[in-house]
C-alpha cells in the first residue's frame, strides 16, 4: 500500500510538472506574440527586455529610455519555461544586455520554488552562452488588488533573495525595484492598476533605476 502511495504521488507530482511546463501553449496571446516576433524584421539590438505583461506593457522601452536598437519582448501570461522556449526570439538579436523580468506567474501557477529558481538560472546561462549581458531585476510584489497576496508576496521575497545570490554568483547586475515600488513588501497603489500590472509612475520609477545601469554599460 505504501508503495502503491508514494508510486501515485510521484505521478501526480510528474503530472503537475508537465502542466506548469506547458501552460504557457495554452495561452493565445503567447502564441499570437511569439508569432509576431517572430515575423520581426530587426537583426540586431543593443538591448532587449524580456518578460511577462509587466514588461510589456512599457510599450516602445527605447522611447522610455531615450534610446535606439532597444527591443521589447515582453509577453502577457509568460512564465519560465515559457521565455526558455522563446530564448532564440533574443540570442538572434545579439543584443549587448538583456534586462529580464520573470517568475510570479510562475509563482502564481505553484511551480515548485526550487524550479522556479532552476529555470531562472537556466535562461540566464543560455543568454550568456550567447554572449549577452543578462541584467536580472526583481520580481516584483503585488497589491491586495491582486488575489492571494499574503500567500504569495512572501514568496516573491524568498525568491529576490535567490535571484540576488544568482546574480552575485555570476557576476551579474541585480536591479531591485521593489524598495521602490513596494517598500514595505506590498506593491503601492499609486503603482499599480490591478495590483500586479503598473502605472505609468511605475515605469517612470523603472526606469531611473535602469539609467545608471546602462551607463555603466556605455549604453
Amino acid at each position: 500500500m505504501r508503495t502503491l502511495l508514494l508510486t501515485l504521488l510521484a505521478a501526480a507530482s510528474v503530472s503537475a510538472q508537465a502542466a506548469y511546463d506547458s501552460l504557457y501553449l495554452r495561452s493565445t496571446v503567447y502564441r499570437n506574440l511569439t508569432a509576431l516576433y517572430d515575423l520581426s524584421r530587426t537583426e540586431r539590438a543593443d538591448i532587449v527586455f524580456f518578460g511577462n505583461s509587466i514588461t510589456y506593457g512599457a510599450g516602445s522601452w527605447g522611447e522610455l529610455l531615450g534610446r535606439e536598437r532597444v527591443v521589447n519582448r515582453g509577453i502577457g501570461g509568460d512564465n519560465l519555461p515559457g521565455m526558455l522556449r522563446r530564448a532564440g526570439q533574443v540570442t538572434r538579436l545579439r543584443p549587448k544586455l538583456c534586462f529580464v523580468m520573470a517568475g510570479i506567474n510562475d509563482l502564481y501557477t505553484d511551480a515548485p520554488p526550487d524550479t522556479v529558481l532552476r529555470r531562472y538560472a537556466q535562461l540566464i546561462d543560455t543568454l550568456t552562452a550567447a554572449g549577452i549581458v543578462p541584467v536580472i531585476q526583481s520580481t516584483l510584489h503585488v497589491n491586495p488588488k491582486w488575489k492571494r497576496t499574503e500567500e504569495k508576496n512572501p514568496q516573491v521575497a524568498r525568491l529576490n533573495a535567490q535571484l540576488r545570490q544568482l546574480a552575485a554568483s555570476r557576476s551579474l547586475d541585480f536591479v531591485d525595484l521593489n524598495p521602490v515600488l513596494a517598500p514595505a513588501g506590498v506593491l503601492l497603489d499609486e503603482y499599480t492598476t490591478d495590483g500586479v500590472h503598473l502605472t505609468p509612475a511605475a515605469y517612470a520609477q523603472w526606469r531611473a533605476l535602469l539609467l545608471p545601469v546602462l551607463a555603466r554599460h556605455g549604453l
